[in-house]
């Protein structure tokens, strides 16, 4: 511990700083806590070498800088009803969570994580407590025929509170179950699970004439505009039970086949 020299550093850092920098980062914070908690028990002395304000700063690239930003891979809206009737012709926990993240364009962590006390199929609801959500605000999502459908199949495979338990007992699909159908079923190359929120929202502007923010709030994203944040004081449930039931009806047409919707839904749009 006492020989450890900012060149030791750097040496493990360097190689992977602008390939890999969100490990690297890690890396050095792992390190750089490591070394204080040597000083700490007198096991070295002196500066830190792998502190990074004022010291790695001075030579390693800003992590901003040389990071670039990734997008998820988004799957195009019109093949999405070809992977729901691909995810039907699997019968597992894990594809059937799928097609639910799909129906109600949920994050992974919000439908793997969903507990039976959340769902209401009797009025067609899911409610998400606040404590899992990104934004700390409780989200409610209208359940589809299909999702309450779907939800049923599931609940008679029900052996504890979780919606998609599984293998151990009492505990929920890992966060990878999902993206592991996308790989069986050779869909993986063309999008990721949390992509597939992108497809929805991509679908709401090119394909229906409902306003922005009501895509917004089914994605549970916080309103940019503050003022706008502050008045929009409802989750527009009416309205979104009509776009999501829009997009079930969309995941249900057959590739190639323009979907025109009832005039009730094109009418619920305005």
């Amino acid at each position: 511990m006492a020989k450890v020299d900012t060149a030791d550093i750097l040496q493990i850092l360097q190689p992977m700083w602008t390939s890999k920098t969100e490990t690297a980062k890690r890396v050095q914070g792992r390190i750089e806590n490591i070394l204080d908690y040597a000083r700490s028990v007198g096991l070295r002395e002196g500066e830190n070498p792998a502190r990074w304000k004022g010291h790695l700063s001075h030579t390693l690239p800003t992590p901003s800088k040389v990071t670039k930003v990734q997008h998820q891979r988004a799957l195009p809206y019109k093949e999405a009803p070809a992977l729901v009737a691909a995810l039907g012709g699997l019968d597992t926990h894990a594809s059937r969570a799928l097609r639910l993240t799909i129906y109600c364009a949920t994050r992974t962590s919000e439908t793997l994580q969903a507990s039976w006390s959340e769902i209401d199929l009797e009025a067609r609801l899911w409610t998400i407590p606040a404590e899992r959500m990104k934004a700390g605000k409780p989200h409610r999502i209208p359940l589809t025929a299909d999702a309450v459908e779907l939800l049923r199949q599931q609940e008679t495979l029900r052996r504890d509170d979780w919606v998609f338990p599984g293998q151990k007992l009492k505990q929920s699909l890992s966060n990878m179950a999902m993206t592991n159908v996308l790989k069986r079923i050779d869909w993986l190359d063309r999008t990721t699970v949390h992509g597939l929120r992108s497809t929805f929202r991509d679908w709401v502007a090119d394909c229906t004439t409902y306003p922005d923010r009501l895509a917004e709030v089914a994605l549970a994203h916080q309103l940019a505009d503050r003022v706008q944040a502050a008045y929009n004081r409802t989750d527009m449930m009416d309205k979104r039970r009509g776009m999501m039931e829009a997009w079930a009806q969309f995941l249900k047409a057959k590739p190639g086949k323009v979907l025109t919707l009832p005039t009730s839904a094109a009418g619920s749009m305005q």
